[in-house]
């Protein structure tokens, strides 16, 4: 079978060492080894949110833990306005209205970020403080676009509306300082910048809320983040946690630590700046505007006349590179090309020298070796970079 390499926005590309660990023997997930290990867990998270506070793990995917951020903090029929950049914006908003909320949305245009100032005027609107939490996303993935979350920040902190944020995607890639900032819940997970298999979400907690949790009338057995809490202080979970996933992160973390956050940053944002500059002396389109481009995910329009689909087919069975198309009503119209995982600078220049040799075979006027050639000096304009960060 051919070797493929993921471009996708996730799960990505796991190094060896994340892998084996994975595989190590069961431990008692009651016992003093698997104590150790969820502390250290969370000692090495804390900084990464930029928070001092509670965060706990739950045994599910990301979306798992956006669920279980929305029913312990609001209750049916409490207004939320939601701020959706693109399709995991709107799921967000789905799961809140799921579970009874009343949810207005703050449209933005596709490709592009939330505007601060929209936001502002929103909820200056607002005198009666009818909203009660304010639904965010830090990087959204289907549209390679990243939020000013500083600059939200100021906004939602004056109004006093709680915040949840999506950080799935986003959570290690930049600067994300939500004790500093403010924000209320903030839920991230392994299989994205940490490079980890997929399988737990982490959900941090500002003391500020856990007064609110504690009130809300809001049912939750599984995802009740009280009881997760509870347990943490232990050492545990409340329920049987996915021990090789712990033992993944663990060593994902490890290995980020060992990097360095800020090297980390770089390398990511050094990518999609090579990847974007690379389509574009193709003659390709990037998709998200000038000020919001996420450093994890680069969205790029399809050439005019090219099927997308067949496009992703080729690459992915001729040439092994792995890349993401469209979702809802992007479907057929862009590529998604994701910068995490276990990736170098020689894959990115692969990644994209397949792309114009199926460019080529497909009959559009590209100049050969262009995207590769313009990708190469961004590389070459920069420090190096580690690239041992999972």
């Amino acid at each position: 079978m051919r070797k493929q390499i993921l471009f996708i926005p996730g799960p990505v590309t796991v190094a060896e060492s994340v892998l084996a660990a994975a595989g190590q023997a069961m431990i008692d997930h009651r016992g003093p080894q698997f104590a150790a290990m969820q502390g250290r867990l969370v000692e090495r998270l804390r900084p990464i949110f930029g928070t001092t506070g509670d965060v706990v793990l739950l045994g599910c995917s990301g979306t798992g833990g956006l669920e279980a951020a929305v029913v312990n903090t609001f209750a049916p029929g409490e207004r939320l306005l939601a701020c959706p950049v693109g399709f995991f914006g709107r799921r967000l908003a789905a799961i809140a209205q799921t579970h009874g909320c009343e949810v207005e949305t703050l449209e933005t245009a596709p490709g592009y970020a939330l505007d601060p100032q929209a936001l502002a005027e929103r909820l200056k609107a607002d005198a009666s403080r009818r909203i009660a939490g304010v639904l965010l996303t830090q990087n959204e993935t289907s549209t390679g676009v990243q939020n000013d979350m500083a600059a939200i920040a100021a906004v939602t902190r004056e109004h006093g509306a709680v915040t949840i944020v999506d950080a799935v995607s986003g959570m290690g890639a930049s600067e994300f300082r939500m004790d500093e900032w403010g924000f209320d819940v903030v839920v991230t997970a392994p299989q994205k910048v940490f490079a980890a298999p997929p399988g737990l979400a982490m959900v941090a907690v500002g003391a500020q809320v856990w007064q609110r949790i504690e009130r809300n009338p809001m049912p939750r057995f599984y995802f009740d983040l009280l009881k997760a809490r509870e347990f943490a202080r232990q050492g545990q979970t409340p329920w049987t946690p996915p021990v090789s996933a712990y033992f993944a992160l663990d060593e994902a973390l490890d290995r980020y630590g060992r990097v360095g956050a800020r090297h980390v940053w770089m390398r990511l944002e050094t990518y999609a700046r090579a990847i974007r500059t690379g389509l574009e002396a193709l003659g390709i389109s990037i998709f998200s505007q000038p000020g919001a481009h996420s450093p994890t995910v680069v969205a790029a329009r399809v050439p005019d006349g090219i099927d997308a689909g067949g496009l992703l087919r080729a690459l992915r069975e001729e040439r092994g590179i792995v890349l993401s198309g469209g979702q809802a009503e992007l479907k057929g119209k862009i590529l998604r090309i994701g910068t995490m995982g276990e990736l170098s600078q020689a894959d990115v220049l692969g990644a994209l020298g397949a792309i114009e040799c199926e460019l080529l075979e497909l009959g559009v006027p590209i100049r050969a070796g262009a995207g590769v050639a313009a990708a190469l000096r961004v590389f070459r304009a920069e420090a190096p970079v580690p690239s041992d960060a999972g």
